[in-house]
């Protein structure tokens, strides 16, 4: 079984609720995955937006997640640490944490969620941005999963 991702908010190609994003509550949609490969020791999730005009837009980087975890809740709080050691990451916003969906009016954008299934832990402090984690991962990455939403504002 391959590694997935999904979510009980949206479908995979589905609409990002507005509760997920600018326009609404903007907490972090709950997410869920399975088919682990043997031997991960960690995964990472990085969310982000190709189709922002100047650059991919980062809205959420989540590392250190520990290996026996299938979850992340909805609304994580932004914190650079959380109880169970995960850690997060700095989005393109220089915020901690979750940044949802918020494209320009009229536009509808793609906001790929990417959860990479590690074979070791990350030596990666909290507040890490996008570069440092890809570098960190180098390599280490056993599997990945992707789960892509869309949002329009009108």
């Amino acid at each position: 079984m391959a590694l997935s991702l999904e979510s009980t908010a949206f479908l995979n190609g589905g609409i990002i609720p507005v509760r997920h994003t600018c326009d609404g509550d903007d907490i972090s949609p709950p997410l869920n995955w399975s088919g682990v490969p043997e031997g991960t020791k960690c995964f990472a999730l990085v969310c982000d937006d190709p189709d922002a005009p100047v650059m991919t837009w980062v809205h959420w980087i989540v590392y250190a997640i520990p290996a026996e975890k299938r979850s992340l809740p909805e609304d994580v709080k932004r914190t650079k640490q959380l109880p169970d050691g995960t850690r997060q990451g700095t989005n393109s916003w220089k915020r901690l944490g979750y940044g949802g969906p918020c494209p320009p009016r009229d536009s509808t954008h793609r906001y790929y969620f990417k959860l990479y299934a590690i074979d070791r832990m990350l030596d990666l402090g909290p507040g890490a941005e996008k570069k440092d984690l890809v570098r960190a991962m180098e390599g280490a990455a056993l599997s990945h999963a992707e789960l892509m939403g869309t949002y329009r504002r009108e």
